[in-house]
């Protein structure tokens, strides 16, 4: 496999750099640089996605007749991938650019573009995802959010959870289940819901690092206009297929770069930290330590290559991104926790306690790494994916 760029690729390089340069908020990277909060934070990030706007850089993949770049494979994973070296903040809409936006260009209709694609690039509607219930998350075909169609509206009632910007966004793409007599994988719609509806009751979910990253999200008796069905009826399924495969492998290269700084940071976090008498990085034992996770950052990074290499080939990821999936979560809960024994006492220090390491930075990304391995798919089902769809092994009963 050849993984060079061609030298039209590497001015393009050079361009996104340049950009990133020039962009970024004022203060990112620098020591001490704190993200805002809440309303503020929204507004940091809506007004980065103009400045990316107006330079190309949103919507990459879409066709240039709906506000996009018509970017190539290779052209967005560059983007991500430098946009990963600098820990640049994403698009305020990366989820609605990514997923809901494609699956409107794919199965919308004309009114429907109209409507809902231009506001999406320019950060003027934000948009959350409506899938995970409490009862089906990994399992998302026995979701029980039913809509009933009742002359032009659906009436909408239900739960759903582990919503991302919900107590932000203007709308929701919503799966609901409209004939609950049909096959789980079908009799299910595909929504776009005004998230300013009455009936609609979001309650954020503070996790234990302190964040209120997901929500609850309630449905009560809530009108949907039947226009606002994307897709046919009954056939939500397929076309949420649609926004789940989009993009996939772009990303995985700026993955690796990703966890391969967290392993960086963690080499010098073992040079700082004490063990036996001298630095963790000269003791046998951490190294050991460091040398597994230095393998299987470089497994993890051959795989990237390999879901990467089919894309720009014209083929489309499927099971291989549970592997991904798997390295990557498992990976980073083992450099946290790696992390924790250096720091040894001090880790139960918290951010701005008087003798914290690093600001207790490693604490709270230690503690949020404890959903990486049920977030986006639980380990287990991607450990059947892979049994089922990569090795072919029989289903258990």
């Amino acid at each position: 496999m050849d993984f060079s760029f061609t030298e039209d690729e590497e001015r393009y390089r050079k361009r996104v750099r340049e950009f990133l340069k020039n962009n970024l908020p004022d203060g990112w990277g620098t020591p001490g640089y704190e993200l805002p909060k809440g309303a503020a934070l929204v507004a940091m990030l809506r007004e980065w996605q103009r400045r990316m706007l107006q330079h190309g850089f949103v919507a990459m993949a879409w066709p240039k007749e709906y506000g996009g770049q018509g970017a190539s494979a290779v052209e967005m994973a560059i983007f991500n991938e430098e946009c990963a070296r600098v820990r640049a903040p994403g698009a305020l809409n990366a989820l609605a650019i990514s997923q809901v936006g494609p699956t409107i260009i794919q199965h919308g209709t004309d009114a429907q573009k109209r409507r809902f694609l231009p506001p999406i690039v320019k950060a003027e509607e934000i948009w959350c995802q409506g899938f995970s219930e409490p009862n089906a998350g990994s399992d998302l075909a026995s979701l029980r959010t039913r809509a009933d169609l009742r002359g032009d509206h659906f009436i909408v009632n239900g739960q759903k959870i582990w919503t991302s910007y919900a107590q932000y966004a203007d709308w929701c793409y919503l799966l609901v289940r409209t004939d609950p007599n049909a096959p789980r994988h079908r009799g299910i719609s595909y929504l776009l819901v005004d998230m300013k509806s009455p009936g609609i009751t979001v309650k954020p979910l503070r996790q234990m690092h302190g964040g209120q990253d997901f929500n609850e999200v309630f449905f009560e008796n809530v009108q949907v206009p039947r226009e606002n069905l994307l897709g046919a009826l009954n056939d939500g399924w397929r076309v949420s297929m649609t926004t789940l495969a989009n993009e996939r492998g772009t990303s995985a290269l700026s993955q690796y770069v990703r966890y391969e700084q967290i392993f960086n940071d963690l080499v010098q976090l073992a040079r700082i930290s004490l063990r036996n008498g001298r630095t963790a990085a000269d003791d046998p034992v951490v190294r050991q330590e460091l040398m597994r996770h230095y393998v299987d950052l470089q497994g993890f990074k051959y795989n990237c290559l390999r879901v990467f290499s089919a894309i720009i080939n014209g083929g489309t990821p499927g099971a291989e991104g549970s592997i991904l999936k798997l390295l990557w979560s498992e990976l980073n809960q083992r450099m946290q926790e790696t992390a924790m024994g250096l720091e040894t006492a001090s880790s139960q220090l918290m951010p701005q306690s008087e003798r914290a390491v690093e600001n207790g930075r490693w604490q709270i990304s230690f503690l949020r790494s404890r959903a990486n391995t049920i977030e986006a798919g639980t380990s287990e089902i991607q450990r059947n994916i892979v049994a089922e769809r990569v090795l072919g092994l029989p289903r258990s009963r």
